[in-house]
């Protein structure tokens, strides 16, 4: 004799595990649908806002500039302070990195090893903050900082993040820091503005680019030298060839 045994029913577990998974994938497959289309579409036009430019208590300023009129002094000078490596990474300098990481298992003050690259990423893409959803940034970073990397390319990333950072209070770009501070465009910054004015972009709020005093004027005064090696060694040759 054969018996066919009826097929059992799901349990309500089961059940339940396949509409979580149903709608974490739907979730994903939008996610990434997203976030590849505004990578794509802000490969060729302006970034118009960010999370941080809307979240900032003061309003914010801001002039979208082509990399072709702001002065390479100011490329060079953000190279020195910033990001050494600019162009031979890969959006990730694991030395950095792993620097940024001994240092942080010693102190009780964080500090990154973020790139520009990453830097960028996190400017329009994400939030600020260093709470209990960082790891969820970070995470995130990584993910859009590939995406950048392959899909802008260098000269882009530098465009991009030079429009967006945070050069002051309220102000965002270097057009509008140069603006602001001394009154003149992006595109005739000397070594000393440019240096200056990437002095103050670790902590925009507090440093002061006009009349700097102490650890800004030593540092801006340093990353105007700097500068010059910049160029000299081409290191910032991924932005120019």
């Amino acid at each position: 004799m054969v018996r066919f045994l009826r097929p059992s029913r799901p349990t309500s577990d089961s059940g339940f595990a396949y509409r979580l998974g149903w709608w974490l994938g739907r979730l994903i497959v939008w996610f990434l649908a997203i976030s590849i289309g505004l990578t794509v579409i802000y490969r060729f036009v302006p970034v118009p806002v960010t999370i941080t430019m809307l979240a900032d208590p003061h309003g914010f300023t801001k002039d979208w500039t082509g990399l072709s009129r702001i002065d390479r002094n100011m490329v060079a000078a953000v190279i020195a302070g910033e990001d050494g490596k600019f162009c031979s990474h890969d959006g990730f300098d694991r030395d950095a990195i792993e620097k940024a990481m001994a240092r942080n298992a010693k102190s009780s003050r964080i500090r990154g090893g973020s790139t520009i690259s990453q830097q960028t990423a996190k400017n329009v893409f994400l939030w600020q903050g260093s709470g209990w959803d960082r790891y969820l940034r970070k995470g995130l970073e990584v993910w859009f900082t590939f995406l950048i990397e392959n899909v802008w390319g260098k000269r882009r990333i530098m465009e991009v993040y030079l429009n967006v950072a945070e050069t002051g209070i309220g102000t965002y770009g270097v057009e509008a820091g140069a603006q602001r501070y001394y009154k003149h465009s992006a595109a005739r910054l000397s070594r000393t503005e440019a240096g200056r004015i990437a002095a103050a972009l670790p902590s925009p709020k507090k440093r002061a680019v006009t009349n700097a005093r102490g650890f800004t004027r030593r540092h801006g005064n340093t990353l105007a030298a700097r500068s010059a090696v910049v160029r000299n060694s081409a290191l910032d040759s991924c932005v120019y060839d």
